[in-house]
């Protein structure tokens, strides 16, 4: 099978991971990747497409295939104020599935984060329950969203608050059991893999996965093969 996938925020640490899934797997024939600037990366069947997301109108065309995968986001810290955070995290967001969705794009494929809720006290989560439940207004054949925990994985840029999480973390894994097991770290390689995984699945529909249940989609899937 064939398809073309779409794929916003390969710079990221889960996008950059699912970027070079989407180019090694054979479901795929054409991989469309959207960038703010020129990246290195070539490959015969990619297509890399230069985006200003204040003018997002301008590549619509650009964004029309079978799966979307958005990995876009950043950190309050990263960029500087509320309404910063809320451009690229909210209204980026909705831009491109509204225009994916009238471009009949069928899936969509989306990291959100654990504890996302519109009625939060935090602000970043607040922003991300938002986007969740805003997306459904699109017409998608799937919606697929992902709220993994605290990502482990080889960030290019440091923070400091994560590494130190991190660290603690690998040290004192025996407390993410029980009730605290959806808290315990996921690798950017795993919520990549079952992005891809749920892309190429039946499920039509709006389907959330917090992180533990993102861990058994992968671990299902390397249990089934021969």
């Amino acid at each position: 099978m064939n398809k073309s996938a779409l794929i916003f925020g390969s710079s990221g640490l889960v996008g950059s991971a699912l970027l070079k899934m989407l180019l090694e797997s054979s479901t795929y024939n054409k991989v469309v990747v959207f960038v703010r600037k020129n990246q290195r990366l070539t490959h015969p069947k990619m297509d890399q497409v230069i985006v200003d997301f204040d003018h997002i109108d301008a590549i619509s065309d650009w964004i029309k295939g079978n799966d979307i995968f958005i990995c876009l986001g950043t950190t309050m810290a990263k960029a500087g104020s509320k309404e910063a955070f809320y451009k690229v995290d909210y209204t980026y967001v909705m831009q491109v599935a509204s225009l994916a969705a009238s471009n009949q794009v069928k899936k969509m494929i989306i990291i959100s984060s654990m504890g996302a809720d519109p009625d939060s006290s935090i602000y970043y989560s607040r922003v991300k329950g938002k986007v969740e439940r805003d997306l459904q207004k699109f017409k998608f054949d799937a919606i697929y969203i992902l709220r993994p925990s605290l990502l482990l994985g080889e960030r290019k840029e440091k923070r400091v608050g994560e590494r130190i999480a991190i660290i603690l973390s690998k040290w004192t894994g025996f407390i993410f059991n029980g009730p605290l097991r959806k808290y315990k770290p996921i690798y950017d390689k795993n919520v990549a893999a079952a992005m891809l995984l749920l892309a190429n699945g039946n499920l039509t529909g709006t389907h959330i996965y917090e992180s533990r249940e993102i861990e058994q989609i992968v671990l299902h899937q390397e249990n089934s093969q021969p």
